[in-house]
């Protein structure tokens, strides 16, 4: 197979749940939803199929919203999948799956569908709503027994970082396939708080009347010895199931002062190998049609409907994003071509990208 590029599709607004920590209501609970029209998404699938032809890539979509199964036209959209050999994912929630469903999802080409735990059944349910752990650990299995992968999603934050060790073994005896998480990127309304502090400040100097402060950063060092605890358990369970995806790129500087990761001795100090994947094999489309490097921070390219899906991820709007000198602190470190820890948080916390990531532990010179 080609190298595969990932398009986060969200093709509706639509969705059960209003979590704490979503960016799509996290500043508006009221907003107007949006919905793409069929006769566009046929338009995006064409515009994306293109560009990997002309890149030499396999598309494949993860298919989310809200929560995509909501959308009127959602199976109009697994045929057109399914006509053109395309496989995708879907990053959905729990509420609507039936054995039936995730039957005619894997008949349709559907691979992977992934499900959110932030936490055991009463943090999870303050971040979601009542009822929300429990559907969704019953919804594994449903998963499975269609012949998809069931992948398990979290966001740590100072919030639920001491139930990931639980998690863990939760999601272990429940065979889940894929378990990963990533770090909690703040909302616009936060960053404005957050930028207040200096870079230097997060741990010593942070406001204790900041309530994004205290309830969901974590400090550096704090995050070192959380990402210990799990590798713990990562290597208790390594023979299980199991995946244990090391999606949050801090995982690289991690490994590499445990001496488990090491950079290639023919490696190119100027050549970017892995870390973000942002506006390298990664991009999100909105219901809108509008074109982001990143969802998880405001990066819009451009938009499907005005230029093509290849011209965005050529283009000079995408540039920014691939200009890796300039990242602060990442550009003066060895590991520069392989982490680069993550942009988008750092921009949630700062409003700039570049800017060092707040919870990276390592002293660069």
């Amino acid at each position: 197979m080609k190298p595969y590029f990932a398009f986060q599709w969200h093709i509706t607004d639509e969705c059960d749940q209003r979590c704490r920590h979503c960016y799509i209501f996290s500043e508006d609970n009221h907003i107007c939803l949006k919905q793409m029209k069929y006769e566009e998404m046929e338009t995006v699938v064409s515009s994306c199929m293109d560009m990997c032809e002309r890149l030499g890539r396999t598309p494949y979509f993860y298919i989310t919203g809200g929560d995509p199964i909501l959308h009127k036209d959602f199976w109009k959209l697994c045929e057109l999948l399914k006509k053109h050999n395309i496989t995708f994912g879907i990053l959905g929630n729990p509420f609507h799956l039936t054995d039936e469903i995730c039957e005619r999802l894997y008949e349709y080409g559907c691979r992977k569908y992934q499900l959110s735990l932030d936490g055991m059944r009463e943090t999870h349910d303050k971040f979601r709503k009542p009822g929300s752990f429990d559907i969704t650990v019953e919804k594994i299995d449903c998963i499975k027994k269609a012949g998809m992968y069931c992948a398990v999603m979290s966001t740590v934050s100072c919030a639920n970082k001491d139930e990931f060790p639980d998690m863990i073994d939760l999601v272990v005896d429940r065979n889940v396939d894929v378990f990963a998480f990533g770090r909690y990127c703040p909302t616009s309304g936060q960053k404005t708080n957050a930028a207040t502090l200096r870079e230097s400040a997060y741990v010593s100097k942070r406001n204790q009347k900041d309530d994004f402060f205290q309830e969901y950063h974590i400090p550096p060092l704090e995050y070192k010895a959380f990402l210990e605890k799990c590798w713990s358990k990562y290597e208790q369970y390594k023979d299980r199931h199991t995946t244990f995806q090391l999606k949050d790129h801090l995982w690289t500087l991690f490994l590499y002062e445990k001496g488990i990761f090491k950079i290639p001795e023919d490696a190119d100090k100027k050549i970017i190998y892995d870390g973000c994947h942002c506006a390298i094999s990664h991009m999100t489309i909105l219901p809108t049609g509008d074109v982001y490097a990143c969802r998880r921070m405001e990066s819009k390219i451009g938009n499907v409907f005005d230029t093509s899906m290849y011209d965005l991820f050529m283009g000079v709007n995408m540039e920014r994003y691939r200009d890796f000198d300039k990242f602060q602190k990442c550009n003066r470190c060895e590991l520069r071509g392989f982490c680069r820890g993550c942009p988008a948080v750092t921009y949630g916390y700062t409003g700039n990208m570049y800017a060092p990531d707040p919870q990276c532990w390592k002293e660069v010179s």
